[in-house]
């Protein structure tokens, strides 16, 4: 029986209390600096990132040799990258149309939109949900039904849906005879 896979000493114990410490304080100190953009409500890329860094974190917890300055730089590399990919996204549309998925009505007028929800595997369950989760009991109240781009749906009520410049760029043409809008 090797005792090592119980007791290797007190080496692999303090490098694991100082990485998780400073690991733990430069990370929280890296995101304060980044914004709050970089923890905001996801969108894909933001998961990615984000389960990226706590991936690289985690496995430089327990590895005995990582030194806490390639964790820390590791750290500060990935959040940099969510920074620029991010100022990119803001800066030239079609990178943020590769990056980020649009918005997507799948509820609009007191129809369904099939072809919106097929591709996007939901059921008129989910917009069910969606209405009852908003506090209401009936889709006759509802105005729009999207599809956010952080996996969310968003309910719009009868009577708020205003000029729906926040929605109808969305509306696809199904094309079926009195649909209404237009292709994305």
């Amino acid at each position: 029986m090797d005792i090592t896979q119980y007791w290797d000493g007190w080496d692999p114990i303090v490098h694991t209390l100082v990485t998780v410490v400073a690991g733990y304080l430069a990370l929280l100190v890296m995101l304060r600096i980044s914004g709050p953009r970089t923890m905001a409500s996801m969108t894909p890329l933001d998961f990615i990132v984000a389960v990226t860094i706590g991936s690289a974190f985690g496995r430089t917890l327990t590895a005995v040799d990582v030194p806490l300055a390639q964790t820390v730089l590791t750290l500060a590399l990935l959040i940099v990258l969510q920074w620029l990919l991010a100022l990119v996204r803001g800066r030239a549309p079609g990178m943020r149309r590769f990056l980020d998925s649009p918005p997507v009505l799948i509820y609009h007028a007191g129809e369904f939109q099939r072809r919106a929800m097929r591709r996007h595997q939901l059921v008129e369950d989910d917009v069910h949900t969606a209405a009852r989760t908003s506090g209401l009991g009936s889709l006759d109240e509802v105005a729009a039904v999207i599809l956010q781009q952080d996996g969310g749906l968003a309910v719009i009520v009868e009577g708020q849906m205003g000029d729906g410049s926040s929605v109808l760029p969305y509306v696809e043409d199904d094309g079926a005879p009195g649909q209404p809008g237009k292709p994305r």
